[in-house]
Parts: C-alpha cells; sequence; structure tokens
C-alpha cells in the first residue's frame, strides 16, 4: 500500500490535538461563537477529557489552520465548498460539522449539536471504533453522544450534550455499578434513552436501534447527510479538496451578497414605546449606541425570558418572536453593529 494514499486512523498520538473552530453558516447561529467556542473548552477540560483522557485546544478562525483538527459550522448539508460531505481536513486530520440551519429547523439547540460533535470526534476521531455488546452477533458503534442524545446540562450557562462514559460500553459491569453517562439517567451498559439510539453492525450492514418508537419516527425524518452515521456506511473517510475549496472561495468572494442586519431596520422595531420606558432605567432600546454597550445583558435578558418585561400592551415574546430576536441581534453584532 502506498503511504501517500494512507488515511491513517489515529491522529496526533501523544499531543493535544487543537481544533480549529469557524463559521461558514449564513444561518445566524443565536449564540456568540466566542462565547460557544469558551463554554466547550470548559466541556471539554472540566467534563469529557477527566473521564475519556481526550484533551483538545479549541480556537477560533476563519478557515482551516495548518496542524489542527476542525469544526465548522455550515447552513445544511447541501452547502457547496466541498466541506459537507468530508470528513478529514485537506491535511487528513478530523473535520467535525455542525448543520445550523438543519439544526434550527428542527428545533434543537444550536450549542447541543456542536458539542454532541465534539465529544464524538474526541472519542472517536476516525469514526471506525465498535465493540461487542449484549448481542453477541453484533458490533456497537463508539458513539458517545447517541445513545443519550436528547439530554444536556448547562456549562458556562451554555446547553451541551450529555455523554455516556467508558463504562457504558464495558459488557461485564453489572446495572448500577458505575456512572454510565455525566447526567448519570443511564442505569446500564449499552442503554439506550427514550431520545436517543445506537449505530450497530449486523449482517453486513449499519443501521441503528432506537429508545423509543418516538425516536424512530423523528429520526426518519431527519436530513442525515453528511453525519457521522452515513460516513460508517461509506466505509472510508473523505479527505477536503483544496482546489475544490479554493474555487468555491472564488464564486463566493464574487457574487455573494449577504443580508446586512442594521439597528434602524431590524432591531429597533421590535422595541415599542411600552418596552423601552420599562427599560430607561437601564438603558434607551432605541439607541443603537446604548444596545451595543449592553450587548450581552440584553441578549441574556432576552434569553431567560426577564425581558421583555409584564405589564405592555403587546405582551411578553411567545418562543418563535424570541427566538428570532436572538438571531437578528446576534447578527446585527456579527455585523459589526451597523
Amino acid at each position: 500500500m502506498c503511504a501517500k494514499n494512507a488515511v491513517m486512523g489515529a491522529f496526533n498520538q501523544g499531543l493535544t490535538p487543537t481544533i480549529a473552530c469557524f463559521n461558514q453558516a449564513n444561518t445566524p447561529l443565536g449564540v456568540d461563537l466566542d462565547t460557544l467556542i469558551t463554554a466547550m473548552q470548559a466541556y471539554v477540560d472540566s467534563y469529557v477529557s477527566p473521564v475519556w483522557g481526550t484533551p483538545a485546544k479549541l480556537t477560533k478562525s476563519t478557515d482551516f489552520v495548518k496542524g489542527a483538527w476542525a469544526m465548522v459550522f455550515l447552513d445544511t448539508a447541501d452547502q457547496p465548498g466541498a466541506l459537507a460531505y468530508h470528513d478529514l481536513t485537506p491535511e487528513g486530520l478530523p473535520l467535525a460539522k455542525v448543520f445550523v440551519k438543519t439544526t434550527l429547523d428542527n428545533h434543537d439547540q444550536l450549542s447541543v449539536a456542536a458539542s454532541h460533535e465534539l465529544v464524538e470526534m474526541l472519542v472517536d476521531p476516525a469514526i471506525n471504533m465498535m465493540t461487542t455488546g449484549p448481542d453477541l452477533k453484533t458490533m456497537y458503534a463508539y458513539e458517545s453522544g447517541d445513545p443519550v442524545e436528547a439530554l444536556s446540562f448547562n456549562v458556562n450557562g451554555i446547553p451541551k450534550s450529555d455523554f455516556v462514559y467508558p463504562a457504558y460500553f464495558e459488557k461485564f459491569r453489572s446495572p448500577g455499578s458505575a456512572q454510565f453517562d455525566q447526567m448519570k439517567q443511564v442505569q446500564k451498559t449499552f442503554q439506550i434513552l427514550p431520545g436517543g439510539y445506537q449505530i450497530i453492525f449486523k449482517n453486513g450492514k449499519w443501521s441503528q436501534v432506537f429508545g423509543s418508537a418516538a425516536k424512530k419516527k423523528n429520526f426518519a425524518k431527519e436530513d442525515r447527510r453528511g453525519h457521522r452515521s452515513e460516513t460508517r456506511k461509506l466505509g472510508k473517510l473523505l479527505r477536503t479538496s483544496e482546489k475544490e475549496i479554493a474555487r468555491y472561495r472564488l464564486r463566493t468572494t464574487r457574487g455573494a451578497k449577504m443580508a446586512v442586519v442594521t439597528f434602524e431596520q431590524t432591531i429597533k422595531p421590535y422595541f415599542t414605546t411600552c418596552y423601552r420606558e420599562h427599560m430607561m432605567f437601564f438603558c434607551d432600546l432605541w439607541l443603537a449606541s446604548d444596545c451595543k454597550t449592553n450587548w450581552q445583558d440584553i441578549h441574556d435578558s432576552v434569553s431567560d425570558g426577564s425581558m421583555p418585561k409584564e405589564g405592555c400592551p403587546e405582551g411578553i415574546w411567545d418562543q418563535n418572536k424570541q427566538a428570532k430576536f436572538l438571531s437578528d441581534f446576534q447578527a446585527w453584532k456579527d455585523g459589526g453593529f451597523q
């Protein structure tokens, strides 16, 4: 076998990998990327690494970084540019993908989806680990987030994915004899919670088993393209093409027109006269300068439901309007507070 064509299943042996996180999605993330990365670093340092022995250093970037793994935020699996269907960086290092629009359209939390991909990449970066389990004729994929997919806990105030512990895959352990997941909801090895699933290999085929009929039904509706489950079916890792990325960047540089969120046209109309009067003790919601200075406090207040306040004829915002404002408010910041 020619060495230059080999795709290795072990990466950065003996080293702590750096993971370059960058955003190529047009859909607003709904959370500040710097804040998300900081929370994911705490997630790795305080929860994942002590259990799995998988330290990592996360950094924000605008592109692939030489020698670094990558986590890229894309709109959907249809996004052009050679990334959605690839599993390795141009250097052949692990690449995790978070589909922003797909995640939000499924009414899932982006921070949970991102941390789910992160922990699974750290535990099995080559997407090739599996083990025996309760059915001796079946192999079980080493996916650390899938069996507990519906559960999350806060890290730095931001929801992060639950994940299973190494003991989960150790069939010799008796129920209740060890901690099987971070949130202590799993009681025995290979247990699948109602909102989760497990990827298995049986009779020469990859498939899934589900924790509930509802999860099976919802899973069938999901766009699974570009996900780790599809990579396992393919049986190989695809390296990102530098030439294809270069062509995509040239096209987008020439023709892309990003919608600009401005304060006067987009943000200010959210704040009625009554909302403004209620908040004058804190800041003037009709002044872009005040909203810029107090951006984080306003964002957090809307997120936790303490703003807008009750007592105005318009009432408090429903969940959809709250989400729309947070998305626009983030886009206003990302666009330079125009």
